[in-house]
């Protein structure tokens, strides 16, 4: 089944483990490799898209963060601290939410914002001015993501989290 809203067309997989009840019970979703990005969503919960797939998880972007960061052995606020801390910034820094891989995330606005959404670097091909509120973002798979905010805005989180990531790939190679 596949499925399009205003941002991307994906299948929708109701047998994937991520966010799905499987069993009776709700598995939780966390960030990985395949994540492309995270969107806010009606009532508290966030759309997740994917390599080939999207997910409605009944959680917000915030909590996913939160979650995500305390199953690969760590806190939100430890792992916001520790950008801090390397970058020298104070609002809006990027999460690595999975060192061993540097699987790195930055926030389109402020992470508290009802309309935060969350996007993978790694997975960033490039991003395009749409207006001056609109920036398309495409992605390595070729799948665009229109978010609400300035190229200027989008341009600058991509620049401070590629930052963190050299940063990072520094401290580990020396």
């Amino acid at each position: 089944m596949t499925f399009c809203d205003n941002r991307m067309c994906y299948k929708y997989n109701e047998n994937r483990r991520k966010g799905f009840l499987i069993g009776g019970k709700f598995m939780k979703y966390e960030v990985s490799k395949g994540t492309l990005a995270i969107v806010p969503n009606e009532n508290e919960s966030s759309l997740v898209y994917e390599d080939e797939e999207r997910y409605i998880i009944p959680e917000t972007p915030f909590a996913i963060m939160e979650e995500s960061c305390r199953y690969f052995g760590s806190t939100y606020e430890g792992r916001k601290n520790g950008a801090r801390d390397i970058l020298g910034a104070e609002y809006k820094v990027p999460i690595v939410v999975e060192d061993s891989n540097n699987l790195i995330v930055f926030p389109t606005t402020s992470p508290s914002a009802d309309d935060c959404c969350w996007i993978s670097l790694k997975r960033v091909k490039k991003i395009e001015k749409i207006d001056t509120n609109n920036t398309k973002i495409i992605f390595d798979n070729n799948k665009e993501l229109i978010v609400d905010c300035s190229y200027r805005m989008i341009e600058n989180q991509l620049s401070r989290a590629s930052r963190l990531d050299l940063i990072l790939r520094n401290h580990k190679n020396s």
